[in-house]
């Protein structure tokens, strides 16, 4: 069986119920950074994040809804399994209509520290920039891992912050990257 990793746009067809059945979405987080002021600081703060099925089903129907309305996931697969997947949001925003958002990018954990979070992280700017993004927003997780990743990717702090995004995840670090920072 071939190990290699296979990195896929997806079609709504492609997004059955079971998608992330073998997804593991798991996440010990022991510290984070949070905002003093205008300055990012680390702070101890443990908790665990997983998905249970009911909650994968969930996810799937937004991903349906997600292509359904002009927006793009990506699988990233090893041997048939569902390894990794990306989001992009559909709906531009910004002063200048710039943006498209990142809503997840997740890859299974016991699949990560393989490199495959930055090969889906450089297809996903690669498919925002051919939709017609000049940058990609993300509102990323405070885990001090989930943080590190998204800085080696390139991604800055926004210069326009989305508030409803902002909203949905107070504690989430709004970044940004420009689509064609790194080539795939």
């Amino acid at each position: 069986m071939s190990s290699e990793v296979k990195l896929c746009l997806l079609k709504t067809d492609d997004l059955i119920d079971s998608f992330l059945q073998s997804f593991n979405r798991y996440q010990e987080t022991k510290h984070v950074y949070v905002y003093n002021g205008r300055n990012l600081t680390l702070q101890q703060e443990e908790f665990t994040d997983e998905w249970d099925e009911a909650k994968k089903r969930q996810i799937v129907a937004h991903l349906r809804e997600t292509v359904k309305s002009g927006g793009a996931v990506i699988s990233a697969r090893q041997n048939g399994r569902v390894i990794g997947f990306s989001v992009i949001e559909p709906e531009f925003f910004g002063e200048e209509d710039a943006y498209l958002e990142l809503s997840y990018l997740h890859i299974s954990a016991d699949n990560r520290g393989q490199g495959i979070g930055e090969q889906l992280f450089k297809k996903t700017l690669q498919t925002a920039k051919e939709i017609g993004a000049i940058k990609l927003y993300i509102g990323a997780h405070p885990a001090v891992e989930t943080q590190e990743f998204y800085k080696k990717m390139g991604c800055i702090p926004a210069k326009e912050i989305n508030r409803i995004i902002y909203k949905r995840e107070p504690r989430d670090i709004q970044l940004e990257v420009t689509c064609n920072e790194i080539q795939p």
